[in-house]
């Protein structure tokens, strides 16, 4: 094969994996709660778990028979990627972004600063356009209560193996059945894997 051509096409294959999602490559620093150990057996994934023991905000209709949770960490852009992709399916489903500390000492302290925000839709929304634009994010806030609560999503994550972020968990809506996605989709593709209707479909 040309070198070229190899080079190029593992230079594709790069891009293509770390569109997938962040996982954890660093220690956590001062301030930040570390993420949980893998557990050795990992948990079956539960709605009802999730629904009881997480903490997040909801994006789109409170009222929506059909509930999306997201897992998500506040420094990872593959979460950023699937903030944007999910906002033309809020009027079919409620999203609940739930924040978790996996990447670095912000991620929990960002998370719990928006988990703190008096509308957490504007402080995420705040958050990503200045990760975007490469300012980093929202400054870190939050008491030890919203801290301890990215904590416990952490550990609630770990627990049901889920590997990198975003995580999404769901039921289909045609056929009722769980969805788990690892990694950020375009609208159209996440719509289908959630059975919603894609916009302009």
């Amino acid at each position: 094969m040309n070198p070229t051509k190899r080079l190029f096409l593992l230079s594709s294959l790069g891009a293509a994996l770390l569109l997938a999602g962040c996982k954890d490559a660093s220690q956590p620093g001062p301030g930040a709660a570390a993420p949980a150990p893998p557990a050795a057996v990992s948990a079956p994934v539960s709605i009802e778990a999730i629904t009881a023991e997480a903490q997040g905000f909801n994006v789109g209709s409170t009222m929506s028979a059909r509930t999306v949770y997201v897992f998500f960490d506040a420094q990872c852009p593959h979460c950023a990627a699937l903030w944007e992709a999910a906002k033309p399916l809020k009027s079919q489903a409620r999203f609940v972004w739930i924040p978790v500390g996996l990447l670095n000492e912000n991620s929990t302290l960002q998370g719990a600063a928006i988990l703190a925000s008096a509308d957490p839709v504007a402080a995420m929304e705040q958050h990503e356009v200045s990760m975007r634009e490469k300012k980093g994010g929202i400054a870190p806030a939050g008491g030890d209560a919203q801290k301890q609560a990215v904590g416990r999503n952490t550990q609630l994550m770990t627990k049901f193996g889920f590997p990198s972020v975003p995580t999404i968990v769901g039921k289909h809506a045609q056929t009722g059945e769980l969805v788990t996605i690892d990694g950020a989709l375009p609208t159209a593709a996440l719509a289908a894997k959630l059975g919603l209707q894609a916009p302009g479909a």
